[in-house]
C-alpha cells in the first residue's frame, strides 16, 4: 500500500510553509506519524501527493527557557519531555502526562504537536498544556500568531488547523515558581483499549496555607479540552487541605457533564473516578508546592 508520492524534510518554518503552499492542499504535515499514518491506512483512498516532515526544523524540536517562559517546539517528542530536568521541576504535569502515552517506541517518535493537532479531547499532553495555560504559535491562513491552547479545538477530533495548509510551530507557558506546582494522573481501561476513562491535570498556587490560584482540566468531559472553572472557584482562597479538596470533588461531580461511553466507561463510574483523580492530583500538587519537590529522573 503506497501512502504518499513525495516526502519532504524542510529545515525551516518558511520552507515548510512554502511546500504546503506549493502543493495547495494536497500535502500533509507529519512529525512522529503515530496518529497520522494509522489514520492514512484506515481511511485509504490512494496515496497522498506529499508529506512534509517537520522534525528537521530546529525551532520545532527544541525545549528552551527564556526568563519566565518555557518554549516547547511542536516537534518535541514525548521522550524528550520526560527526560527534561526543567520540565520535571517546573511543568511536572506535562512530564507525567507524556510519560504514560503509548509505550517507549511511541514516546520516542510521537510529538507534543501531534498530540494537540489530533484534537482529541483526552490527549494526555493536551490536558497538561491546558492546565499550564499554554499558548500555541501557528501559521494559519498565512498569518503567524500566538493563540491560547484552547482556541485550537473545534470539536472532538476537529482542529482549527488544516494540516494540509497550516503549521503548528511551538508552545509557551510560564514555569512554576515558589509556592506553585502541578500534577497529572489518568485512569485507563484494563482491557488494553488505548482510551483513557478520564485524565486530570492541575496547577495550584499555595501561600500561607491557602489556595491562591488553581487551574483544573478533567478530560474528556467535553468535546474539547476544557477547564473546570467551577472547581477552580471553590479552591480559590480556601485552605490548602483535604477538606477543601473534598469540596472541590463535590463541585466537580455536580458540574462536570460526563456521559456513558461504550469505549471508556459508564457515566456513574466516571463520576466516581473524578473523585479519585482530583484527590490524587490536588494532594500531590499541594505537597509539591509546599516542599518544592519535582518528579525524579526516570519517573513519570
Amino acid at each position: 500500500m503506497k501512502l504518499w508520492n513525495h516526502y519532504h524534510t524542510p529545515h525551516s518554518v518558511d520552507e515548510a510553509v512554502a511546500m504546503l503552499t506549493r502543493y495547495a492542499g494536497q500535502a500533509k504535515i507529519v512529525a512522529g506519524g503515530t496518529d497520522l499514518l494509522v489514520d492514512m491506512r484506515a481511511e485509504y483512498h490512494g496515496p497522498h501527493e506529499a508529506l512534509v516532515d517537520v522534525t528537521r526544523i530546529p525551532d520545532m524540536a527544541a525545549i528552551t527557557r527564556n526568563g519566565d517562559t518555557i518554549t516547547l517546539g511542536a516537534g518535541v517528542t514525548h521522550a524528550q519531555i520526560v527526560k527534561s530536568a526543567d520540565l520535571r521541576a517546573n511543568a511536572t504535569c506535562l512530564v507525567e502526562g507524556c510519560g504514560v502515552i503509548g509505550g517507549p517506541q511511541v514516546r520516542n517518535v510521537g510529538t507534543i504537536g501531534g498530540n494537540v493537532a489530533h484534537a482529541l479531547p483526552a490527549g494526555d499532553g493536551t490536558t497538561s498544556l491546558v492546565a499550564l495555560d499554554a499558548e500555541a504559535e501557528l501559521i494559519k491562513d498565512g498569518v503567524r500568531q500566538w493563540l491560547p491552547i484552547r482556541d485550537l479545538f473545534r470539536g472532538a477530533g476537529q482542529s482549527l488547523l488544516d494540516s494540509s495548509r497550516d503549521l503548528l510551530i511551538r508552545f509557551r507557558f510560564q514555569p512554576t515558581t515558589s509556592g506553585q506546582a502541578t500534577a497529572f494522573a489518568r485512569i485507563m481501561r484494563p482491557q488494553g483499549v488505548a482510551l483513557p476513562v478520564l485524565g486530570c491535570a492541575v496547577w495550584v498556587s499555595v501561600a500561607d496555607g491557602k489556595f491562591t490560584g488553581a487551574r483544573v482540566c478533567v478530560a474528556p468531559s467535553a468535546p474539547i479540552p476544557a477547564r473546570a472553572e467551577d472547581v477552580e472557584e471553590v479552591l480559590l482562597g480556601a485552605p490548602a487541605n483535604a477538606e477543601s479538596i473534598e469540596a472541590a470533588i463535590t463541585t466537580a461531580q455536580a458540574t462536570l457533564k460526563l456521559r456513558t461511553s461504550k469505549y471508556r466507561a459508564t457515566a456513574d463510574y466516571r463520576y466516581e473516578m473524578v473523585a479519585v483523580l482530583l484527590r490524587k492530583t490536588l494532594t500531590r500538587a499541594v505537597e509539591r508546592a509546599e516542599t518544592g519537590a519535582a518528579v525524579p529522573e526516570g519517573v513519570s
